[in-house]
């Protein structure tokens, strides 16, 4: 933000918004398929990069690679598109779909209709799951073959930071590569918990084999995921039980919207435990016993029929020899700069691997970012822009500072709320409760943060990521027209209200 914005906030946010400048056009740098980029590093190696790992960090790296005209290959010892594809994001979201439309079709009352006695049919949510999830898995190998890159199956380890060699089913193969690309992304964490191997015992991974709805289902961990499969069971009809060491649900979120959540969950059947510490799980006769602990107070129990240990997720740096080019190790996490660069000449690493917010999103930004840089493009990561979505019922999504970081970081902010309830469009969809939140400075008004809750917000966050990545200011957004009736006007009724300014707020 520049210091060359007037001080008095008030005239900022009542003057007339500038017309655009006509003197200097937009221009975007482009350049057609097969263009040649820069291959000094890769002169006499088989490719001019190689991407370890293809999920959406790796293999939206080698797409843009390949654009740029370079010679790409991609290393992969699982499925193409990684854990988000195959096991994460929309595995997940596929089943959010269906429990969704089961809870429209429970209310068809409200809309006006009748459907009988609606109930799930648990395989064959399953099966429509699995049928996506092949779909978009075939559409990420029609694209590598697309723009020409090679897919080498195994499992790759450093020989030197341009050398790699490649053990799968049809043997060993050495790959030399002017750049290599480490988007190997993350697997499931499973805590020092004694009892965390026993039968029923499950990770996320391993909950999209279970065969059946678990009558009783304690999630450890109340974070995205084990939020997501909370509801998902939830509505097909398993009591849920959540056990989380944090003072709240969701504890990257702004606190305002984990409360939110929080009651959101419970009005559901959630029975949700904060601040606790689980100590052990035992197996006594047909259950799963879990021992917890809060601060001082005596042990306590909870029994279930299934759980699922949802505490994070750690980086796949080991076996890759990254010891023997040099590369640093952090928590197992590879460190990089805003140009996904290591600390060894031509190497990158991108998503999970890294330091950073563990995200689908991220990765495939940072593979952009990685490809750039090596085809001589100015590119640089911007942290601060990422958005954060759970997609829970009511969802959650945020982008840049929560109130609390605002306040620390700056001497003025100011908060604007709406509430989805004063919406037309919210109240014709039925979807009623949520608010949109914005954080922003208050001399300039450049918006700092955006935390919404309520339907489809993981959609709606969209244009407070461009916000945020625009440096913009409450004005550019309340003098900007939105469309009626819709839910983004709650994001227009907030940023109004930061300056007391809401029309609709009662």
């Amino acid at each position: 933000m520049s210091d060359s914005r007037p001080v008095n906030s008030t005239a900022v946010l009542d003057r007339p918004p500038a017309a655009p400048s006509v003197s200097t056009p937009l221009t975007v740098s482009a350049e057609p398929l097969g263009q040649e980029a820069p291959r000094a590093a890769g002169i006499g190696a088989d490719f001019d990069v190689t991407v370890i790992g293809a999920g959406p960090g790796g293999y939206v790296a080698a797409i843009r690679a390949a654009q740029l005209g370079m010679r790409v290959a991609v290393v992969e010892k699982h499925r193409l598109g990684g854990t988000c594809l195959n096991t994460g994001c929309i595995p997940t979201k596929a089943m959010l779909a269906s429990v969704e439309a089961l809870n429209t079709a429970r209310k068809g009352r409200e809309f006006g209709f009748t459907t009988g006695d609606v109930q799930p049919d648990y395989p064959a949510m399953v099966k429509r799951r699995d049928r996506i999830v092949e779909q978009l898995h075939g559409g990420v190998g029609m694209l590598l073959k697309k723009n020409g890159i090679e897919v080498i199956r195994g499992t790759a380890e450093f020989e030197g930071s341009h050398a790699l060699r490649v053990a799968g089913d049809a043997g060993e193969r050495r790959v030399t590569s002017g750049s290599v690309i480490i988007a190997t992304g993350s697997r499931c964490s499973r805590p020092p918990i004694p009892g965390a191997d026993l039968e029923g015992v499950l990770d996320s991974d391993q909950l999209l084999k279970l065969g059946s709805v678990p009558g009783r289902l304690a999630i450890i961990g109340a974070g995205p995921v084990g939020l997501e499969w909370g509801d998902i069971f939830g509505e097909l009809g398993s009591r849920i039980t959540v056990l989380e060491m944090a003072d709240r649900v969701l504890p990257p979120a702004d606190r305002e919207m984990s409360a939110e959540l929080g009651k959101c969950l419970q009005k559901k059947g959630f029975d949700i435990l904060t601040g606790v510490a689980v100590e052990a799980i035992e197996r006594v006769g047909a259950d799963l016993v879990i021992r917890y602990r809060r601060g001082g107070e005596a042990p306590a129990t909870v029994n279930a029929d299934v759980v699922l240990v949802a505490a994070g997720r750690k980086p796949v740096s080991d076996g890759l020899g990254l010891e023997r080019i040099g590369v640093r190790l952090e928590r197992g996490l590879i460190p990089v700069n805003d140009q996904m660069k290591t600390s060894v000449a031509g190497l990158y690493a991108v998503g999970d691997v890294t330091p950073g917010l563990p995200l689908a999103h991220t990765a495939s930004a940072g593979g952009e970012v990685a490809a750039e840089t090596i085809g001589g493009r100015d590119r640089h990561f911007n942290q601060a822009s990422i958005p954060s979505c759970v997609y829970t019922s009511p969802e959650v999504a945020w982008v840049g500072l929560t109130e609390e970081q605002a306040r620390a970081d700056h001497e003025d902010v100011r908060v604007g709320r709406f509430p989805f309830r004063n919406l037309g469009r919210a109240q014709a969809s039925g979807h009623r409760d949520g608010l949109v939140k914005v954080v922003a400075d208050g001399r300039y008004g450049e918006i700092l943060g955006v935390h919404m809750i309520g339907a489809h917000v993981t959609d709606l966050i969209s244009e407070a990521v461009l916000a945020i990545s625009m440096e913009a200011t409450v004005e550019e957004i309340f003098h900007s027209v939105h469309a009626h009736p819709t839910l983004p006007e709650a994001l227009h009724e907030a940023t109004l209200d930061a300056w007391n300014r809401a029309i609709h707020k009662g």
